[in-house]
């Protein structure tokens, strides 16, 4: 990993997602590759092939075609050592929807199974949810970096200076600390730390990436866990996600999350994101696997 100083988050996740075309491969499928971002445990983060397959089957559809909708499951974790093949199937393109299939693949075998759906832009009927009143402003919340400064860990530094999305939570975060008051429920503004291409597509595809970052922490909320817990084990399992409006990724969001349920040691979370301006720009559904030594109390 480069330092922390010369370290531009920013260009890193423009890179990641800028897949090459594998030379010009091609099979029954659409081949690209890319690489990872290091992780101090050698496990390639799940939101980073989320978005990268993203991008993947974004270069198969017409320019005027926007993704509106993906469901994606995690087979196997990934190796930051080894590139990620792509393979994109052309599963239909109509007069207004196409519909792709992304197979992220390691090792020859599957680490991820996506289907996407990309739309012409259109008119129609018009409504959302509200964006929650009250919520404390980004830039008057502590940064990532400055809540963990005090901790010399690879993952502290790891989450402080080498992820994309500059992350602030309107509530105490639980990354050593548990929620005293169990609440199934988290909020955080995020946005990237510099500008993003004017490239819609890409920024659906980073917002994705980002998702994946604390949609788990409702469920840890509620139980009274941290991530700092001795020898949990958690994995997410898969991943939906419905972009309503445009957005960008370079700007703040609110990312606001709940979790209606958890049993046989797997929580559903759910999230809505706003821009600042109060739209509903995306909703998202993830289910992880969550195994701790002994279950706490609920």
């Amino acid at each position: 990993m480069a330092s922390a100083e010369n370290f531009d988050p920013t260009a890193a996740l423009i890179d990641l997602l800028d897949l090459s075309n594998a030379g010009g491969a091609k099979t029954d499928e659409d081949i690209f590759v890319g690489g990872s971002q290091q992780e101090p445990r050698k496990r390639v983060f799940g939101g980073q092939v989320l978005g990268q397959s993203l991008v993947a089957a974004a270069r198969t559809v017409p320019a005027d075609r926007l993704m509106h909708s993906m469901h994606g499951y995690f087979l196997r974790p990934g190796d930051t050592e080894v590139p990620i093949t792509f393979g994109v199937e052309r599963l239909r393109d109509g007069r207004s929807f196409s519909a792709r299939r992304t197979h992220a693949y390691q090792n020859g075998v599957p680490i991820l199974s996506l289907i996407a759906s990309f739309q012409v832009p259109d008119e129609g009927l018009d409504h959302q949810e509200p964006m929650p009143e009250g919520v404390p402003d980004p830039e008057t919340l502590p940064t990532t970096a400055e809540l963990l400064a005090s901790f010399d860990h690879p993952v502290a530094k790891a989450w402080s200076y080498y992820r994309p999305m500059d992350i602030r939570h309107v509530d105490k975060p639980v990354y050593f600390q548990t929620d005293p008051e169990r609440t199934a429920r988290n909020a955080v503004w995020m946005k990237t730390f510099g500008p993003m291409p004017n490239d819609q597509n890409l920024h659906r595809a980073a917002l994705a990436y980002a998702t994946d970052y604390t949609i788990l922490e409702p469920v840890l909320r509620r139980h009274g866990v941290s991530w700092a817990t001795p020898g949990m084990s958690v994995a997410s399992l898969d991943h939906a996600m419905w972009w309503h409006r445009p957005v960008r990724v370079d700007e703040w969001m609110l990312y606001v999350q709940e979790s209606p349920s958890a049993s046989g040691a797997r929580g559903l979370s759910t999230g809505r994101i706003f821009n600042r301006s109060g739209e509903l720009v995306a909703t998202i559904a993830q289910e992880g696997m969550i195994r701790l030594p002994e279950a706490p109390e609920a």
